[in-house]
């Protein structure tokens, strides 16, 4: 049996938390896929429950969504009857999100769905491990203040 290639590159931290970010996304895009949304939708929908009402041009610039995607993700959210847009009432020529009540429904089940997917990801650790796992990433990551 011949060993993997690339034993260099494989042996790199950047490449196995590139590995374990990729597989974590892979799991959760499927865990949210069941409910007929993707990763955009659901940082969207988060995003807008703890900003709402916001002014759409600063939810974009919050989540680092380019304005013409996030009109797309909107729109998609908006014809679901995720969120609904309204004049902004401090500015009219904005929009203002918020989420509806069956927004936060399905972003109770898309919370759930991803705490799960997680769960299969952290899998092989201990609740300790997992804790100490969050901790270095984090700290690799420079958002030790976000935990």
């Amino acid at each position: 049996m011949t060993a993997a290639p690339l034993p260099e590159i494989r042996s790199l931290p950047s490449w196995l938390l590139g590995r374990a970010a990729a597989r974590g996304r892979a799991l959760v895009a499927d865990a949210l896929a069941a409910e007929g949304l993707k990763m955009w939708h659901h940082v969207v929908l988060s995003a807008v429950r703890d900003l709402a009402p916001v002014a759409q041009a600063d939810l974009g610039r919050g989540i680092g969504l380019d304005p013409k995607d996030l009109v797309g993700v909107l729109n998609d959210l908006q014809s679901a009857g995720l969120v609904v847009r309204v004049p902004d009432p401090g500015d009219r020529r904005k929009n203002a999100v918020s989420l509806t009540e069956e927004g936060g429904r399905v972003l109770a089940r898309c919370e759930e769905a991803a705490r799960a997917a997680n769960d299969e990801l952290l899998a092989p650790l201990t609740e300790d491990e997992r804790a100490r796992l969050m901790d270095l990433v984090r700290r690799v990551a420079g958002t030790e203040a976000d935990g």
